[in-house]
């Protein structure tokens, strides 16, 4: 007897030795199979979801406005999982292009801040509705983004006014880190450490002294919003 296909989760990175993290974890651990393309390194996207349950689009050091080739058919590959009604999850630079594709703006802040480090944020009440948001979260970022039209803000911060919001009944977006493993943050806080000079960030060891302090609640808040948007998914039999 065969048996039973496990449904796909497209995951898009964007750097060779990238990792889904515990966006990964989360996914595997609720049946799914990781479907794994990079665009920069040439790895087409799917034209149609058919084959898959939903997709993630996860960070990267390049900026949604770049004029690379790969970020233009990305921003534009986004009208595949709205039109099919998949569900989709964008982080950080996937979010940022999902406000590009919805005719918002990404930019920097007036004043030059940046959020690199543990930072709060405070859920709207639509995100109260939805569940219970962590009072801190990491972020590592240099631009935000509107709010696009016809979207609902789920969670705002003082500096970058945008930190989650979902659009239609499929489509999320959230500018800061909940994937990171110890191991991912030790590698960004040794290969961006030229980053923490920049007006508003913090200096490394303040990023892994508030793991242990902060991260359980991230982590938490994880595990349910992914059950939010693939929970009904996980039941899906994709072939």
């Amino acid at each position: 007897m065969r048996g039973t296909a496990k449904p796909k989760i497209l995951v898009v990175l964007h750097q060779e030795h990238s990792s889904a993290g515990r966006v990964g974890h989360g996914l595997i651990e609720n049946g799914f199979d990781l479907d794994i393309r990079r665009p920069p390194l040439g790895d087409q996207l799917p034209d149609t979801l058919d084959g898959h349950a939903g997709a993630v689009v996860f960070g990267g050091p390049m900026s949604a406005n770049d004029h690379d080739e790969f970020v233009r058919r990305e921003t534009e590959w986004l009208s595949v999982p709205l039109a099919e009604n998949r569900p989709f999850l964008g982080i950080c630079l996937g979010a940022q292009m999902l406000v590009n594709h919805l005719g918002g703006k990404v930019e920097g802040h007036g004043d030059g801040l940046v959020e690199i480090g543990w930072y709060p944020i405070k859920a709207t009440e639509e995100g109260r509705k939805l569940l219970h948001w962590p009072e801190m979260v990491y972020q590592f970022h240099r631009e935000g983004f509107s709010l696009p039209s016809d979207a609902v803000l789920l969670a705002s911060s003082d500096t970058y006014p945008n930190q989650a919001f979902r659009y239609g009944d499929n489509a999320w977006g959230i500018q800061f880190h909940a994937e990171l493993t110890r191991v991912m943050m030790q590698r960004w806080v040794v290969r961006g450490a030229e980053r923490f000079v920049l007006p508003g960030a913090q200096p490394g060891r303040d990023h892994l002294g508030g793991r242990l302090i902060w991260d359980m609640h991230l982590k938490r808040w994880l595990d349910e919003f992914l059950k939010k948007i693939f929970g009904e998914a996980s039941r899906r039999i994709v072939k």
